[in-house]
């Protein structure tokens, strides 16, 4: 963990020469929440249970042991991680959080290196005055250095700016350091979404 001058950190919206970068960034910690987040699905008691009944059914239509125990794993895997994928705001970071009432902004240390990133877009209709947190990522290097909390400040205080009276954000249960930087800066668990009975994504939300 490095030991940083809070002088020499400002955020600032993304500009359009720096979209790559976030990108890149958002990538690194989104592998590594999507590799737990599948070993934590597939290690379920229901889900091996499952697993298993398939693959017992696959034995009698294929001649490969080996075949029938993987490959419902393997098929698995894949649907999840197609799943966790479907973002529309990945593909095009600067053109989806410049339109409508969203916003994402970086953290720049020293003058030049983006080191974390953060995003803010309206609710669905129907949820009014809520904003949802967004793609709050801090590089590996910077970790642990206080980055993640003036993030987490500087949209809670954007999102009080643009009128919204509470925000809500969905950390995967896997992200415990994330989870645990939720709960000290005031979010509750409000809900969640879940599969097979087991959670997976966690609702937390704060009063503005």
């Amino acid at each position: 963990m490095p030991m940083l001058d809070p002088s020499q950190l400002v955020i600032r919206e993304m500009q359009e020469d720096e979209e790559q970068m976030v990108l890149e960034l958002l990538k690194d910690g989104f592998k590594d929440t999507e590799n737990r987040l599948i070993l934590y699905v597939l290690t379920r008691p229901l889900a091996l249970l499952l697993l298993a009944v398939v693959s017992s059914g696959l034995r009698f239509l294929l001649n490969s042991f080996v075949a029938a125990l993987l490959g419902p794993v393997l098929l698995t895997i894949l649907a999840l991680k197609l799943l966790l994928r479907r973002s529309p705001d990945l593909g095009c970071l600067g053109a989806y959080y410049r339109s409508g009432q969203r916003g994402i902004w970086v953290a720049v240390y020293d003058g030049d290196d983006v080191c974390g990133c953060v995003a803010l877009q309206p609710c669905p209709q129907g949820v009014t005055h809520t904003a949802e947190l967004r793609r709050l990522a801090v590089s590996r290097w910077y970790r642990r250095s206080g980055v993640g909390r003036r993030l987490l400040a500087f949209l809670e205080a954007q999102a009080r700016a643009q009128g919204y009276e509470r925000v809500v954000l969905y950390p995967p249960v896997v992200t415990k350091a994330a989870i645990s930087l939720f709960e000290s800066s005031g979010y509750h668990p409000t809900g969640g979404h879940s599969w097979l009975g087991y959670t997976i994504l966690q609702e937390f939300s704060k009063e503005l």
